[in-house]
């Protein structure tokens, strides 16, 4: 006799491996002004020039006399200098700043993934 529910408890268990082996691609956005006035205690920032290379992004900003390179990394690491001084290094989360945002999405299809 074949017992539904040592099936159904397969069929979860199968489902779950397969989601821990499924690519995912995590995207940060960031709000940059916001984020240098959180660092800083200072407002109005502004870009105003941004580079990109494979590896990262980096954005020359100003407030004021202050000039500020922010440099986010494709893995989620960031560097953030102010006038040549290193104010923020480490990983970019929602833990780190409170003006990052992560979403994540399945790398084959673009599906967004809503975590619970």
């Amino acid at each position: 006799m074949i017992n539904s529910e040592n099936l159904h408890a397969d069929a979860i268990q199968i489902s779950q491996q397969q989601s821990w082996d499924t690519p995912v691609v995590c995207r940060v956005e960031v709000d940059l002004p916001a984020w240098m006035s959180q660092l800083t205690g200072r407002d109005d920032w502004q870009v105003y020039d941004e580079q990109e290379d494979d590896a990262y992004m980096t954005f020359a900003m100003r407030q004021g006399r202050q000039n500020a390179e922010v440099t986010l990394y494709h893995t989620g690491y960031a560097v953030v200098d102010v006038d040549g001084r290193a104010i923020f290094e480490g990983a970019l989360t929602t833990a780190t700043s409170e003006c990052a945002h992560l979403s994540y999405y399945r790398a084959d299809s673009g599906e967004l993934i809503t975590l619970n």
